[in-house]
């Protein structure tokens, strides 16, 4: 792979040839998050946005070129990435904007912006020949390799918190991996997974830990801003959980902006549950995130709980190199997103992809946004994945069904009431 010039650890800087290393600088142990560096000139020779708008391949391998594996390796046959970009006026006036997009990741494959990463992680396990593939999650992400490892007949075990939303261990079931019911947290299950992937030698997708997982979630600016006309959006709203979705989205920016695609940087604003808010925590307080504390993290948005961000070196980066922020939204304010996106645009998220669109509110609010700005909104996660929180969203909006009998009487009954 001559188009990477090394991985460097986000603490200390040190660099590693790919084969160097499997995962993390041994200097800082789970700590020592690498970082993927490119040689921009042997990308240029290798991928245009001429070549792309000739390309008829809407996946995130149209980008393989900017990606972190072999130029021939084969990469599991799941429709990955081209997700919609929506316009989405009505949503826009009705905060006194002109310009929302909602980038709608809830049209993957599993369902989530999981599987971006999760395409990655199966190619590369098949690069380095490993027999089985291993991930922690709240759901999203094993669903989401689950469903890739399924696709390719990947063995793979997952550890998950029994809290995870039964749609989400459905999905893993249903795809036939071996899954753990963690009796405890996300952070619990994490280091779980690390010393099992540890013991039995198993290839660890873990994001915030395995520096590839980035590179996948990175397409996602790819595509926002090729579906942009290559015309970057003014800021981009992002939930916040681990760390690794805003983290690669800000890798994605700076790649096109290195290769001189974009021609500015958007400030990024990371979204965070109040119940879940490590991030925002640290950001306003100024604190260290390699030494500040885990929280108890607890909020309805599942997928984005997270005691320890395990990718927070990255994700603070995103924000402050941006001149972005981080904003705390409450539980009500997710749910009540949930309904004001759909009606308002017609993209149906879970707790999680939704706390974008809340934070969006909030920012309106705080005057984080101008009128004029060119905004785009990512829901990460289609809202079935998550029946129970939808139920409450519109269980708070006071819409519920009318129970009819057979009978157009019946109906003019209700339709009068």
């Amino acid at each position: 792979m001559n188009h990477i010039k090394h991985l460097k650890c986000v603490i200390c800087g040190k660099t590693y040839q790919p084969d160097e290393v499997d995962y993390v600088c041994p200097d800082h142990g789970a700590e020592g998050i690498l970082d993927v560096v490119y040689d921009y000139d042997v990308i240029r020779q290798n991928i245009s946005r001429e070549t792309l708008a000739g390309n008829k391949d809407t996946t995130i391998w149209r980008y393989k070129p900017l990606l972190p594996v072999e130029p021939d390796s084969p990469v599991p046959p799941l429709t990955v990435g081209g997700t919609p970009l929506y316009d989405a006026p009505r949503l826009a006036a009705g905060l006194g904007l002109k310009h929302v997009w909602i980038k709608d990741d809830g049209r993957e494959p599993t369902a989530s912006f999981k599987d971006r990463a999760s395409a990655i992680a199966v190619v590369k396990a098949q690069e380095k020949g490993a027999e089985i593939i291993t991930t922690a999650s709240t759901g999203n992400a094993a669903a989401a390799l689950s469903g890739l490892c399924a696709s390719v007949d990947q063995p793979n075990v997952i550890f998950v918190p029994k809290s995870a939303p039964q749609a989400k261990i459905a999905q893993l079931l249903v795809f036939g991996s071996t899954v753990m019911l963690v009796d405890g947290t996300y952070d619990d299950a994490f280091e779980l997974c690390l010393e099992a992937a540890d013991e039995y030698g198993w290839y660890n997708r873990n994001t915030g830990f395995n520096p590839y997982m980035s590179e996948g979630k990175k397409t996602v600016s790819y595509e926002i801003c090729e579906q942009l006309g290559w015309d970057a959006p003014d800021v981009l709203f992002v939930s916040v959980g681990d760390g690794c979705i805003i983290g690669g989205v800000h890798k994605g920016l700076k790649d096109l902006l290195a290769l001189g695609w974009i021609d500015k940087m958007p400030r990024i604003i990371g979204v965070q549950a109040e119940g879940s808010n490590y991030m925002a925590e640290a950001w306003t307080r100024g604190e260290d995130v390699l030494t500040k504390p885990p929280i108890q993290a607890e909020t309805v948005a599942d997928s984005i709980s997270a005691g320890l961000p395990r990718d927070r070196i990255k994700a603070m980066a995103a924000v402050t190199e941006t001149d972005g922020a981080y904003i705390t939204v409450s539980d009500e304010e997710i749910l009540a997103a949930i309904v004001v996106q759909a009606r308002g645009s017609g993209v149906f998220g879970e707790p999680a992809g939704a706390a974008a669109y809340a934070g969006l509110v909030k920012a309106v609010e705080m005057g984080l946004v101008s009128p004029q700005d060119r905004i785009v909104v990512i829901n990460t996660g289609n809202g079935l994945k998550d029946i129970a929180g939808a139920m409450k969203s519109v269980e708070m909006d006071g819409t519920e069904p009318y129970l009819v009998k057979p009978s157009l009487e019946d109906v003019k009954r209700a339709l009068g009431a």
